[in-house]
């Protein structure tokens, strides 16, 4: 398939849609039709600097809508979108990519708005995985793939060094986010979209701002229902901590309370990035599993932590699947280590608890052995506020949980196994891909194709219905039913239940 035409060797022709801001041209294939780059909010640079996002300034003529906007400020290696390829980066980052089937539909099309994965500190949607074009298709959907500010811009709090001539907000990365969706109100019915009947979602931190959506007030009824593909799902960052690491990024960046203003006013965007990641670095040494790059409970955008919103029943009650992956750490331990995947740093997120640690222990055979470990710290990241988030919405709205097991022979011969993001290639149909073949040349394609389907028929039938394929039942706490996503897939009531009853024993508090 043609990423430029969306069809095989089928010239592009020209897709002319008017939307509330101006027209835009993007290009229609044999078989679809895409639109990149449309601003859904207005450039956040100059005196929009660490401000709310807010609305685009219309535009005359026609906006040609062929080529992907800036990624996020980030480090380059978090937009490499092919060997020796990163999508440029920049402050004005706040556009969106629509992907239709190019033929015409008697109805309006069910629309799945993802939101792409990396810490709330890289990421980008021009990774030629995320385009949606199989979605599209298999499912006669349309995909919207968004970017919103990360890191330094997106999720650093500089509020305490407001002044009323230059206030700086909360939470511009979660209200990037809201804004897009406030976007697909008002013009997703131009490309054949449905606005009554939008699905959200994302994996890892894109899993956990479906969450945080579910919790957000300024999102209510901006979406129908969700997905969140391994969220941890109970990060967040109270007001005091998040104003206390703003004060030591300021303080990198070589400013004073007093000059506070001017610098974040005037810096490049390198130094307020280099800022950033000099802050973030002590801050994960010094409290491995811990992220202050996240949404903050600012008490008024975001009230409360998602997790004690979904706990307490306070969140939006849409229907939601959500999973993890066996194998979650794995990926983390190869590349970038920041999880407790060691006895030494789980311990200390158990805030040194002996007890805690054993009955973990008891739970994961072989531990401390590194292996255990690992696994343990993954569960520990990933599933068990999972856990929490499928008991808790379970009460008020239907919710579907999975796991999923499957890895190629090749994968796990790496040393992988159904690790961290793997779930992606499946979900958006790469497994026929170029790198999707790489993870199969020891065999497997059969089985991944078949995983492939399963998790793209469960997808599709979710956004299009609210529930997944009859096959699939709802998950409560009385049955714990749970879709096993493997090769062949199966239904298990309470998989890996000593699991839970440990982290269940040791719960960590969750800050307010």
């Amino acid at each position: 398939m043609s990423e430029s035409s969306g069809s095989s060797g089928s010239p592009a022709t020209d897709a002319v849609i008017t939307t509330a801001d101006g027209v835009v041209r993007g290009q229609r294939g044999a078989h679809l039709a895409r639109w990149r780059g449309i601003p859904y909010a207005a450039a956040p640079v100059g005196d929009l600097r660490f401000r709310a996002p807010q609305p685009v300034r219309p535009w005359t003529g026609v906006r040609e809508a062929t080529e992907f906007g800036l990624a996020s400020v980030q480090p380059r290696w978090g937009t490499q979108i092919g060997p020796r390829r990163a999508q440029p980066s920049g402050e004005d980052c706040l556009t969106l990519n629509v992907v239709a089937p190019a033929a015409p539909s008697s109805t309006p099309r069910p629309v799945m708005m993802f939101i792409h994965g990396g810490a709330y500190f890289i990421g980008t949607t021009a990774l030629r995985l995320y385009s949606g074009s199989r979605l599209a298709l298999r499912g006669d959907v349309i995909v919207v793939s968004i970017n919103y500010r990360l890191g330094a811009f997106g999720y650093v709090d500089f509020g305490e060094f407001s002044t009323p001539e230059r206030p700086f907000d909360s939470n511009l990365g979660l209200r990037d986010q809201v804004a897009a969706l406030e976007w697909v109100r008002r013009n997703i019915a131009a490309f054949g979209g449905d606005p009554e009947n939008v699905t959200v979602f994302g994996e890892s931190a894109g899993a956990h701002a479906v969450l945080t959506l579910l919790a957000t007030p300024a999102a209510a009824g901006l979406f129908h229902r969700g997905i969140a593909q391994s969220a941890p799902a109970d990060w967040g960052v109270p007001r005091e901590d998040a104003r206390a690491f703003a004060r030591g990024c300021v303080g990198n960046l070589g400013a004073t309370p007093a000059n506070a203003v001017t610098m974040l006013q005037q810096a490049s965007t390198h130094d307020i990035r280099k800022a950033v990641e000099r802050q973030m670095a002590r801050d994960t040494h010094e409290r491995p599993g811990a992220f202050a790059i996240a949404p903050e409970v600012d008490g008024d955008y975001l009230p409360k932590l998602p997790i004690t919103a979904i706990i307490e029943g306070s969140a939006h009650p849409v229907p939601l699947i959500i999973g993890t992956n066996l194998d979650e750490a794995r990926l983390f331990v190869r590349f970038d280590d920041t999880l407790p995947t060691t006895p030494e740093r789980l311990r200390g997120v158990l805030s040194g608890s002996r007890e805690a640690e054993s009955r973990i222990a008891a739970a994961y055979p072989g531990y401390p052995a590194p292996k255990a470990a690992v696994r343990a710290g993954g569960d520990y990241m990933f599933l068990r506020p999972s856990l929490q988030v499928m008991e808790a919405h379970s009460r008020r709205a239907p919710t579907y949980a999975y796991r999923f097991d499957y890895a190629p022979r090749a994968v796990r011969l790496a040393g992988f196994g159904a690790t961290h993001a793997l779930d992606l290639l499946p979900v958006f149909g790469g497994v026929d891909s170029a790198f999707g073949r790489a993870t199969t040349i020891a065999g497997g394609h059969k089985g991944f194709r078949a995983v492939q389907h399963e998790f793209q028929d469960n997808w599709l039938a979710f956004a299009r219905t609210g529930k997944p394929l009859a096959t699939w039942p709802e998950y409560s706490e009385e049955h714990r039913i749970t879709r096993v996503i493997d090769y062949p897939p199966r239904l298990e009531v309470d998989p890996g239940k000593s699991k839970r009853l440990a982290w269940e024993s040791v719960r960590v508090p969750v800050p307010e």
